[in-house]
């Protein structure tokens, strides 16, 4: 019976150091995980904008598409004044400046947001301090598909990061208008695996 626990503490130790040299960096609640509500900020986030109410989906706000991971996900809006909304969150570890990361998120668009229907974009960023929008990393495409589709992210801090910003954007030199993006299954923050 001892070396059965013997073993068992042995394969802990060995897992535990495998995930701390894989440089993997989480995020806390990457599915956007928590009971559909309107105005409310998922657990292991917090807002990167004035007047950001993120709603986690389904349920309000006339949207009902699927989840792709989970039980719900995201949706985050731009307003016709101009303004939008972002969610942050400070990293489990710090991103190494000039190393190379890659990442991926589930991206798609309702139809149907009670009057926020426009299709727009989404940007992520990196930071060094909280609210911080020091290196963007991302833009997306504009997203106009209702179905899930997942999005690659490769980049080099130009700093030491430690946190991350997910934030609903309208094209460059247009108009603001009302929009919606919604946002699912963010995967691990992982060092390239380059030969």
């Amino acid at each position: 019976m001892d070396i059965y626990i013997k073993d068992f503490y042995i394969s802990i130790i060995f897992l535990s150091v495998c995930t701390l040299l894989s440089g993997q960096v989480t995020l806390d609640n990457s599915s956007m995980e928590g009971t559909p509500a309107d105005a409310t900020m998922p657990s292991g986030w917090f807002s990167a904008a004035e007047g950001t109410t993120p709603d986690i989906l389904p349920g309000y706000w006339g949207v009902y598409n699927e989840p792709f991971d989970g039980e719900t996900y995201i949706g985050i809006i731009t307003r016709q004044d101009g303004s939008f909304e972002s969610i942050s969150q400070r990293l489990n570890d710090k991103l190494i400046k000039d190393a190379c990361y890659n990442m991926s998120i589930h991206l798609a668009h309702s139809d149907n947001y009670t009057g926020y229907n426009q299709p727009i974009h989404l940007r992520v960023w990196l930071g060094s301090k909280k609210n911080e929008r020091a290196q963007l990393i991302f833009k997306s495409p504009k997203i106009t598909h209702l179905d899930w589709k997942n999005y690659d992210i490769e980049f080099n801090p130009n700093d030491d990061m430690y946190y991350i910003i997910i934030e609903a954007h309208i094209s460059d030199n247009h108009i603001p208008h009302k929009g919606n993006i919604l946002i699912d299954k963010i995967s691990p923050i992982l060092r390239c695996n380059r030969v």
